[in-house]
C-alpha cells in the first residue's frame, strides 16, 4: 500500500538490470502476455513514464557522461520519479491495473547510489520521502556485462549517457544488483537474460503468472 492509499488491488512489477539486458524488449512481451488473459496493464519505463518525467529524461540520458555529478542527477531523477508516481503508477494502481515498469528506485540505488557515487543512504532517504513505494515484483535480467554493454552500444541511439561510461560501469552494476536482490529477496527474482528471447520470455511469464496467481501457458 502507498502511503496514500492509493495501491487498491494493482500490482507492481519492475525490470531491473544493466544495459542491454532486454529488459525493454521482456516488458513489452509481458505486456502482451497478460492482456492475452484479460489483464489490464500500464507499460511505463523510468526515467519517464510521465509528460514531465520524459522531459527530465532528454537531461539525464543525452550529452556529455560528465553533464551531471551523481548528486545533480539523484535530485534529476527524482524529481521525475515523483511525477511519474502522481500522473502513472498511483492512478493505475488505484485502478486495479498491472504496472510494468521498465526501471525503478533499484537502478538509482545502483547508478547514483553505487557505481557513480557513495550516495545508497541518501537514495534511501530520499525515497522514503519524496516516494514511498516499491514494487511487488522485480525481475532482475542478470547477464555478462561485456554482452549487455556491447548491445547497448550497438542500438546506437542519442540515449547513451551512462554506455558512454563504459563496461566498467557495467561490470559494477551487475555486482550491486545481485547484491541487491540478496538484499530484498522476497521482491526480487533474477533471470538469466543472455539467452534466446524465447525462453526468457518464457521464464519472465511463469514467474509473473505465479506472482499474480494465473494460469500459465503449460498449467
Amino acid at each position: 500500500m502507498s502511503r496514500d492509499g492509493t495501491r487498491a488491488n494493482g500490482r507492481f512489477i519492475t525490470l531491473e538490470g544493466i544495459d542491454g539486458s532486454g529488459k525493454s524488449t521482456q516488458a513489452q512481451a509481458l505486456r502482451d502476455a497478460l492482456e492475452a488473459r484479460g489483464i489490464e496493464v500500464v507499460l511505463t519505463r523510468e526515467p519517464g513514464g510521465s509528460p514531465g518525467a520524459e522531459d527530465i529524461r532528454k537531461l539525464v540520458l543525452e550529452g556529455d557522461p560528465d553533464r551531471w555529478s551523481a548528486e545533480s542527477e539523484l535530485l534529476l531523477f527524482t524529481a521525475a520519479r515523483r511525477d511519474h508516481l502522481e500522473r502513472t503508477i498511483w492512478p493505475a494502481l488505484a485502478a486495479g491495473k498491472v504496472v510494468i515498469c521498465d526501471r525503478f528506485v533499484d537502478s538509482t540505488r545502483m547508478y547514483q547510489g553505487l557505481s557513480r557515487g557513495d550516495l545508497r543512504a541518501k537514495v534511501d532517504a530520499l525515497h522514503d520521502l519524496m516516494i514511498g513505494i516499491e514494487a511487488d515484483l522485480t525481475l532482475l535480467f542478470d547477464m555478462d556485462p561485456d554482452l549487455g554493454h556491447a548491445r547497448a552500444k550497438a542500438r546506437a541511439t542519442a540515449e547513451e549517457r551512462f554506455e558512454d561510461f563504459g563496461a566498467e560501469l557495467q561490470v559494477r552494476m551487475r555486482r550491486g544488483f545481485l547484491e541487491l536482490a540478496a538484499e530484498y529477496p522476497g521482491r526480487f527474482h533474477i533471470i538469466k537474460a543472455g539467452r534466446d528471447i524465447a525462453a526468457v520470455s518464457a521464464d519472465v511469464s511463469k514467474v509473473v503468472m505465479a506472482h499474480l496467481a494465473v494460469e500459465s501457458p503449460a498449467g
